[in-house]
């Protein structure tokens, strides 16, 4: 079944999203993280599509779905997580396996804590829920918390600009050259557009929010006990190995590969990525 790409109004929001495989089979939520969309899974959907259901929506502010204004969106991760849950409820999915990277982890741990039995698997790559995680780049934002001054927002600025965009995907990675441009090109074209920013800017301050959840997310591992793969780019400037592995501290089924690879590993290493899923979920969901 061919990928199709999809809109459908939430709360007055039209979410894009690409779908495919049958609904027959297990369902998988593939939330995407900063600065991208859906797009970073355009070929991991190809590769998954036989043998699974996949969603794969963006949310408002990002990719092709709508950027309400500031006025009329409290972009908050409180609040799109409140809206992929409505899309969710809209589109019938029951349960599924979530596939979390960057954004998605706060997005798609509040989904799990909101329904816990919804939930047949959690996919983490560079999805981080644990303090360790968070490395030395999450300085700057720290200082950004404390004291969102104009001084201080400027260098947060800094973090949307088409460099900072395409180092993102470059970095860490074992051939720079093999890196296809596209990627960051799309993310920088939705960044630059009017308004953008200062969502981006929202974004960054609340993810201090995120922080005071994990407590929350880790009761929600130990307790439901969800089986667990994490295939983490071990080279990311923003999360660290450390948070890889303690997730191994909280969920007795939970599988970690630490690949040789950047913050994106699924420009570098699809193959792979796709190989781990598939036998990691072909073992469980049955």
């Amino acid at each position: 079944m061919s990928v199709q790409y999809k809109t459908i109004e939430v709360n007055n929001i039209n979410i894009f999203y690409r779908e495919a495989g049958s609904r027959s089979n297990p369902t998988i939520l593939l939330l995407h993280g900063f600065p991208s969309s859906s797009h970073m899974y355009r070929n991991l959907i190809n590769e998954l599509k036989d043998e699974y259901h996949i969603i794969a929506p963006d949310y408002p502010g990002f990719g092709n779905s709508d950027q309400p204004s500031m006025d009329s969106f409290e972009y908050t991760f409180d609040n799109i997580a409140l809206l992929i849950n409505d899309f969710v409820e809209k589109l019938n999915l029951d349960k599924y396996s979530i596939y979390v990277h960057d954004y998605g982890a706060p997005v798609g741990f509040r989904l799990a804590t909101r329904h816990p039995e919804r939930i047949q698997a959690i996919i983490s790559q560079n999805g981080n829920a644990y303090e360790e995680g968070l490395l030395s780049a999450w300085d700057p934002l720290r200082e950004y918390w404390k004291n969102p001054s104009e001084e201080n927002k400027s260098k947060i600025r800094e973090l949307f600009s088409a460099e900072f965009t395409k180092f993102q995907y470059v970095n860490g990675t074992r051939n720079p050259e093999n890196m296809n441009p596209d990627a960051w090109n799309m993310d920088q074209f939705v960044l630059d557009r009017p308004g953008n920013n200062d969502i981006q800017l929202a974004l960054f301050y609340d993810y201090q929010n995120n922080l005071t959840l994990y407590p929350s997310w880790h009761e929600f591992f130990r307790t439901y006990q969800p089986p667990t793969l994490v295939a983490w780019g071990k080279n990311d400037i923003f999360f660290g190995p450390e948070g890889a592995l303690a997730f191994q501290r909280d969920i007795e089924d939970s599988e970690v590969h630490l690949i040789n690879t950047g913050h994106f590993p699924l420009e570098e290493d699809l193959g792979l990525s796709a190989k781990l899923i598939k036998e990691f979920l072909g073992s469980r969901l049955k």
